[in-house]
Formats: structure tokens, C-alpha cells, sequence
């Protein structure tokens, strides 16, 4: 007759606690086990608590803390719910031979019977734990999702998982992906990967999906998916040569509309690039030559154009309207370049350039003002960058810069606001300002004395750069400085 230590000893059941793991229970007997079915936790009751309307300082104190944990109960009944749909559908047997609990951080936990071996079957990880034959009893602490984890179990008796994976999110691919890869499930691994292949991805679920392979030990295959984001070293070294493709395409389109459009693209997704060149994250390396051999294209179209216009017979008036298109084209194309060199930190060169188109800026003299409005936006631009310190060209550049065209900026000026909504008066109007007064006195008098008449026949349709004015006249007569010959200042204020 067996002691009663033995009899004690054999009816005990002793419950590991497994923490992110599963070890089996070599003591547990291997009676079978009563009916027992999945018990997912009883619905949790809210509190609330009725406001108080000239609360303490004590009493709101409590109310963040009633709210925080409101907010966790609430979090905590979505999960209840949600667990408990997958429970409703999944196939579980009534009775198993593996009594499973998984437990989240928070306290919340679920119960289930699950199968040995369809465990054994599909997780090496299980296959190397559950070796012994009969019941056994797991739970598993602190999981991250619990919902994930009975998913992945629900996973593990589905014959076909790619038909089970479709409809599914990113997200949930991805948190089935890494419970798979803990719990050496291969075939759930396998499934998520080629899901995670074929699907689409958002820019927020790439920088997940690109995340999450990098932290598990998945198989080779997994490189697979990568390959619509990682570029092959020809591809990387050919970048200059897609540039160049595509500003040929957008600078020769035929269609307007589409040609707008292309551009919008292109200047958003250079600037991208810039913006990441600063942080050594760019792979696109733009060629300085390749955009200015692109302004010298558009630079000699854009003369010929002009030259022909004016040397139309008045008669031809169908053959004018189409010259006049090309010359509106081409100085928009001009525009388009120049701010990507001016983004680019490339622009310097080209103010020197535009600087001594003289012919370009006489055959424009004789052009209607509403085809050649478009050529002066160019020298507004260039003003604007010169103004706000984003293009640094000497002096003697800056001056023959607005020798060339100012007189040109003046005229279409009225035009340029009237025409469109691609222009702003004001920054027009402060970056000229700008450009003036980085030039010396002497140099700054006489195209601002030259303006202020102007502007009193003209009106609005000259540039208002009254404030440049004013702050000509102050460092004129108001306040003088004087330099000796070791460049030491002093000052005479007119004023005292």
C-alpha cells in the first residue's frame, strides 16, 4: 500500500511559470485532465466618478489618476474583446493534453487547451520543451500582445496560412512575424514573409517592415523582401544619367499640364534629397554640369526664340503666337532650373551668367510685355536667393546683375503681379531691396534715386522698395561711417 507522502505526491499538479518561453512539466501526471474549455476574464465594470465642479487641488489630482486608470481599463476591455473573437473562431479542442495561459503585463490573461502535438508538429522550440508524452501545463508572463500570441497558436493548426494571412495589416503580419521567429514556428515565418513580399506597403509600415528584419534571425529569403527598397551599386552610380532622363522629359514635354505637373514632382522629391544629404542619409549625387548644361540649352533656345520674334513680319501673326509660346516656355524652364540649383547651393554660377546676358536683355526691350514677363521672374528670383543670403557672388556680380535686368524687372513688374499667382510682391520687392544695399554707397544712390522716380510716375506698378530707400538715406545722411587706413571705423551721427 502506497504511503500517503505518495498519494500526495501523485495528485499534486505543479504549474511552471514560463517568462517569454515554454518549459514542460516532467512531474505532471498523466492522467487525463477533466473537460475544460478557453476562459477568456469576465467583463470588466468601468468606474466613474461625477465631477465636481470647483475641484481641489487634491481632487484633481485624483481625477488624473481616475482617468489614467479608466483609460487603462478601457484599453484593457478592447483586448478582452478582441481576444475574445479569435477564441470564438478558433479551432481548440474542448479537451487537450496542454493546458495554455498567456499573461500580459498588465494582469490580463487568457486560458486555453491546445493539442501536444500540432505544438510539437509546428515549433521546433515546442518540439525540444513538450518531449514528454501525456499533459502538461505552461503560461507565459509579461507578453507583449496577447492577442498576437493566440493568433499565432490559431496559425499553427491552419493548413493553408497564406489563404489565412490575407486581409490582414501590415502590423499584424509583422507582430505574428516576430512570435513565429520566438517560437521557431517555420512555417508561420515562411508565410508572413512572403505576405510582407507580395503586399504593398505604406512609407510608415516600410520603416516597420525594415525595422523588424533587422532585429529577428530570419531565414535568407527574408532579403528577398528588401529588394524593393535596397538599389544595386549600377543602379546607385546611375544616378545622374535618370536626372538627366527625366529633366529631358519634363523640359521637352508636349503637354502642358502634364509638364507642370512632373516639375512639382521632381522640385519636391530634390528637395527631399537635399534635405537628407544634410543628414548623409542621400544616395543621389546631382552633377553641378548636368544642370548647367541644361540652362545653357534652354538659355540658347530662349535667344533664338526671341531673335526670330522680333524679326516676324507682323502679317505672320500665327507664326508670332507660336514663338511667343516657346519664349513663355523656355523662361518657365529657366525658373524651374534655377530653383533647383538654388536649393541645390548651385545657383552662384548662373548669377553670373544671367548677369551678362546683354543680348538676351535687348532682344527682351523689344518684346510685347506680356511674353517677356516670364524671363524677368528669373532676375526676381535670383534677387530673392541674393536677399536672403542663399546665393554669395561677389560685388562687381551682384552690380551687373541689376545693370543688365533691373531696368527690365521694372517695367514687367506690373505685368509679373497681374499675370499669376507664381510671383510674390513682397518678396520681390525685399529681396531686390536686399540685393541693392549689399552694394557699395555710392552704387546704392544712384539706382535708388533712379527708382524713386520711377516709382512716383509709375506707381504700383514699379517695385515699392521704399525700405531700402530709407535705409540708404540713413546710412547717407544720418549716420556716416568713415574707414582709416587699418580699417578702423568711426561714426558721425547727424543727429545730435
Amino acid at each position: 500500500m502506497a504511503s500517503p507522502n505518495n498519494n500526495k505526491s501523485k495528485n499534486q499538479l505543479v504549474s511552471t511559470m514560463i517568462k517569454q518561453g515554454f518549459i514542460s512539466n516532467p512531474y505532471l501526471s498523466p492522467s487525463p485532465s477533466p473537460p475544460r474549455t478557453s476562459n477568456p476574464p469576465s467583463p470588466i465594470q468601468i468606474p466613474t466618478r461625477p465631477s465636481n465642479p470647483s475641484p481641489t487641488l487634491f481632487e484633481m489630482m485624483s481625477e488624473e489618476q481616475t482617468r489614467e486608470s479608466k483609460h487603462s481599463l478601457e484599453s484593457r476591455y478592447r483586448t478582452q474583446e478582441r481576444v475574445s473573437r479569435v477564441l470564438a473562431d478558433a479551432p481548440f479542442p474542448a479537451v487537450g493534453d496542454v493546458r495554455l495561459t498567456i499573461a500580459a503585463r498588465d494582469g490580463f490573461k487568457v486560458s486555453m487547451d491546445v493539442h501536444r502535438r500540432v505544438l510539437v508538429g509546428r515549433s521546433r522550440f515546442f518540439a525540444d520543451k513538450l518531449q514528454r508524452n501525456g499533459s502538461h501545463s505552461v503560461e507565459i508572463l509579461d507578453c507583449d500582445d496577447v492577442e498576437v500570441y493566440v493568433e499565432t497558436l490559431v496559425l499553427m493548426y491552419c493548413d493553408d496560412l497564406k489563404k489565412r494571412l490575407m486581409g490582414e495589416n501590415v502590423n499584424k503580419v509583422l507582430g505574428l512575424l516576430k512570435i513565429s521567429s520566438a517560437i521557431m514556428f517555420d512555417d508561420g515565418v515562411l508565410a508572413c514573409l512572403e505576405y510582407l513580399e507580395a503586399v504593398p506597403w505604406s512609407q510608415q509600415e516600410e520603416e516597420q517592415v525594415v525595422s523588424h528584419l533587422s532585429q529577428l534571425q530570419l531565414p535568407d529569403s527574408a532579403a528577398d523582401i528588401l529588394q524593393r527598397l535596397v538599389a544595386e551599386p549600377s543602379t546607385s552610380s546611375r544616378s545622374d544619367d535618370i536626372l538627366q532622363r527625366l529633366l529631358t522629359g519634363v523640359l521637352h514635354a508636349k503637354d502642358d499640364k502634364a509638364r507642370k505637373e512632373m516639375k512639382k514632382v521632381i522640385s519636391r522629391l530634390l528637395r527631399e534629397n537635399t534635405s537628407n544629404s544634410s543628414s548623409h542619409e542621400s544616395n543621389l549625387d546631382i552633377s553641378r554640369d548636368t544642370l548647367y548644361h541644361f540652362c545653357h540649352r534652354c538659355l540658347t533656345s530662349l535667344i533664338l526664340s526671341l531673335s526670330e520674334a522680333t524679326s516676324v513680319d507682323d502679317n505672320k501673326q500665327q507664326d508670332r503666337g507660336v514663338l511667343m509660346g516657346e519664349i513663355a516656355r523656355e523662361a518657365d524652364n529657366l525658373q524651374w532650373l534655377v530653383d533647383i540649383l538654388i536649393d541645390r547651393k548651385m545657383g552662384d554660377e548662373f548669377v553670373k551668367l544671367w548677369a551678362e546676358q546683354k543680348e538676351l536683355s535687348i532682344l527682351h526691350s523689344k518684346i510685347p510685355t506680356m511674353y517677356r514677363h516670364e524671363i524677368s521672374k528669373i532676375t526676381a528670383q535670383l534677387c530673392i536667393a541674393i536677399g536672403r543670403g542663399n546665393l554669395l557672388v561677389p560685388k562687381d556680380v551682384r552690380y551687373c546683375l541689376l545693370s543688365t535686368w533691373l531696368e527690365s524687372l521694372y517695367d514687367d513688374f506690373g505685368w509679373m503681379k497681374r499675370a499669376g499667382r507664381s510671383i510674390d510682391k513682397k518678396l520681390v520687392e525685399e529681396g531686390l531691396g536686399q540685393t541693392i544695399l549689399t552694394l557699395p554707397l555710392a552704387q546704392q544712390q544712384t539706382i535708388l534715386l533712379n527708382w524713386f522716380d520711377r516709382f512716383l510716375n509709375k506707381g504700383d506698378d514699379c517695385p515699392n522698395i521704399q525700405r531700402a530707400f530709407e535705409v540708404w538715406w540713413r546710412r547717407s545722411f544720418v549716420k556716416q561711417y568713415t574707414v582709416d587706413s587699418q580699417l578702423q571705423l568711426a561714426i558721425f551721427d547727424y543727429t545730435e
